[in-house]
């Protein structure tokens, strides 16, 4: 269960990455990167693969959000979820994953992309300005995507299984999950969404 200690450590980490990378951070900072780099990195071995995966498929979220903007295509889709949560959880039994467990894992991917997804929203309908001047085709351009990062999550997932389910799991991913946070850049928006990405990813 994601614990509230959990929460409010990445929290506070996406907080600091977000002052990061707008710039606040004194550029001294970014001097110490590839310090930080060598200290963190055996700390997050394994989850970062796993946290990598979440923020790139966020930023994708983008891609449906325009794809979807405008039209009578709701950001909802009860019917396309289920299918993909059925997939997963079949491919996780071949796998020698726990079905359900992996079920929850992509029921959080799904709904931190839909966080992603009403924010655009919000922002567009705010500032037209900013609204997409172009829409990806969703069948022929983002499915091939979410298909391909879909497939290495369950791979990643199948690699982490022993970390995932021990003591040291919580720690360790909210400092992986930090780290890809910076590692993709990801804005405040897209910080919320990977908060709502990780619960069930600890065992």
């Amino acid at each position: 269960m994601y614990s509230r200690r959990l929460r409010s450590a990445l929290a506070a980490v996406c907080a600091a990455a977000a002052v990061s990378l707008t710039g606040a951070a004194p550029a001294a900072a970014h001097t110490s990167t590839p310090l930080r780099a060598a200290s963190v990195a055996p700390v997050t071995a394994g989850l970062t693969a796993l946290t990598d995966l979440f923020a790139e498929r966020l930023l994708v979220a983008d891609k449906v959000a325009a794809a979807k903007y405008g039209t009578d295509k709701p950001i909802d889709d009860p019917v396309r979820e289920q299918q993909i949560l059925d997939d997963v959880a079949a491919r996780a039994t071949g796998l020698g994953l726990d079905p359900e467990a992996v079920r929850a894992v992509f029921r959080d991917q799904i709904e931190a992309n839909k966080v992603v997804q009403r924010g655009l929203y919000a922002r567009w309908d705010a500032h037209p300005e900013e609204r997409p001047t172009e829409r990806p085709d969703l069948v022929k351009e983002v499915r091939p995507l979410l298909d391909r990062i879909t497939t290495e999550l369950l791979t990643a997932l199948k690699d982490t299984q022993r970390l995932r389910t021990s003591p040291s799991c919580e720690p360790r991913l909210y400092v992986a999950a930090a780290w890809s946070a910076y590692g993709h850049r990801l804005d405040v928006l897209h910080l919320k969404g990977l908060q709502r990405a990780v619960p069930s990813v600890c065992g």
